[in-house]
């Protein structure tokens, strides 16, 4: 499908899901409309510079690490939080590059991940039904009339607290905190806290004698963009799709559109109806796309949304996350690779293995096991080189704060345990702690 009858409100004419019932449209509208005259968050310069890196990883050059909060919030926008995010992702990227031998893609879930999609319009409490939390950008999380009325004046709110995060991000990366002798460090402290810390001090040592050999030769981290800086990137689910349109701008240089909210965007497993507004908006912008896969999916209708996003069949640009669960990813990964595979789709293959492993505790807590994550990345490798494809990427949902949401990994999070900082106001994401030990396994298999 040409883009050439698209415009950046032509999807305004499909069926839209997941959508807010703004209650004032007339306030909705001028909001929107003070966000198009906003400067872009991101530029579309580095839209294509993430689209060139990952055209490496779908080709098994790079390897694409995301993570971020499920769904992030107003009050955590902070310097310490946002740092802390940032570190656990930089952490886990030094591990996989030096441990698995392969450039590692670092892209936060951050920055705009600030409304969900759920299952249910309404939920009930007490016997009490009230329309479901659908993120900061939308309404609150406070279980109260009040709180669930959409606001428009969240998606501003959200703008803002967007481009301040990214801002704190671009200061991190680029001013020397994200320098790899700080990061080796962190990475020490982990090796000595860790319950596994010795099957990891030779990799500790390992690096720490390659940062010292490049210093030795002169590479001093001041002076050295790779030592003292780092690349990051934001995405987050394109799911107001009013939000976004308002953020999608013609590059001056090339008269292309893109979607300026984040460098990379995404299409949940609800609302990549091949016939809707999602899929037409998300045709014409150009940007990398995500698209999540499910168990629930029918072929021939991904197939034809593949051809509608891609029709040039680019390196670069379609992201597939699939999301299965520890038991089902043996049955439907083989069947997509194959059926991608004979349609010679250029794709880059991403592992979410948080989403079809949650589960509701005996203590009633919404959480994921560890080793269930582990098994179905495992999976998601031992498939991809049986079949001769790339597995070329993980999808986390994870913090820098030491949580207890997810039982399970070195500390050995117990269900019991759980309610000690159970601190999501949606899905349960791994700690630092956890992340990290990921990391390691994953370098391992990136090795191999």
């Amino acid at each position: 499908m040409s883009r050439e009858n698209w415009s950046k409100d032509s999807w305004k004419s499909f069926p839209a899901q997941q959508q807010a019932e703004w209650p004032d449209q007339q306030k909705y509208d001028a909001i929107l409309q003070q966000i198009t005259a906003l400067p872009p968050v991101v530029f579309a310069g580095e839209i294509r510079k993430l689209k060139k890196r990952l055209a490496d990883a779908a080709k098994g050059e790079a390897f694409l690490l995301q993570g971020g909060d499920c769904a992030e919030e107003f009050s955590e926008c902070t310097a310490p939080t946002i740092r802390e995010t940032m570190k656990v992702i930089l952490q886990m990227a030094v591990i996989m590059t030096y441990a698995g031998e392969r450039p590692v893609i670092k892209m936060g879930r951050i920055a705009g991940q600030y409304a969900k999609p759920r299952s249910k319009p309404t939920e009930i409490q007490d016997g009490v039904e009230l329309p479901s939390f659908r993120g900061d950008m939308v309404n609150a999380a406070g279980f109260t009339k009040e709180d669930r009325e959409p606001d428009c004046q969240r998606l501003l709110t959200g703008y803002f607290h967007a481009a301040s995060s990214l801002n704190i991000l671009r200061a991190f990366t680029r001013g020397g905190y994200a320098s790899l002798d700080k990061v080796h460090a962190w990475n020490k402290e982990f090796v000595k806290q860790s319950a596994q810390g010795k099957s990891y001090e030779q990799l500790a040592h390992e690096i720490e004698k390659a940062l010292t050999f490049m210093k030795v030769i002169g590479f001093d981290p001041e002076t050295v963009p790779q030592i003292s800086e780092a690349q990051f990137f934001t995405s987050h689910e394109a799911l107001l799709l009013g939000y976004e349109e308002s953020l999608t701008r013609q590059d001056s240089l090339t008269g292309k559109w893109y979607d300026c909210s984040a460098h990379l965007v995404w299409i949940g497993d609800r609302t990549r109806q091949l016939d809707g507004a999602h899929v037409e908006f998300l045709r014409g912008v150009h940007n990398p796309i995500g698209m999540k896969i499910g168990p629930n999916h029918d072929m021939d209708e991904i197939k034809r949304i593949i051809q509608v996003l891609n029709p040039d069949n680019e390196w670069g640009r379609m992201v597939i996350i699939t999301r299965f669960g520890k038991d089902k990813v043996d049955k439907h990964l083989p069947n997509l690779i194959r059926n991608f595979e004979k349609e010679g789709f250029h794709v880059l293959w991403s592992c979410d293995p948080m989403h079809g492993n949650t589960y509701t505790s005996e203590s009633n807590f919404k959480t994921r096991n560890f080793n269930d994550i582990l098994s179905e990345i495992r999976s998601f490798f031992e498939i991809h080189r049986a079949e001769g494809t790339v597995p070329g990427g993980i999808h986390f949902e994870l913090t820098g704060k030491d949580v207890t949401e997810c039982v399970g990994g070195a500390q050995e999070i117990t269900d019991l345990q759980l309610q000690h900082n159970y601190a999501t106001s949606c899905d349960p994401r791994l700690n630092a702690q956890q992340s990290l030990d990921l990391a390691f396994l994953i370098a391992e298999m990136l090795r191999k």
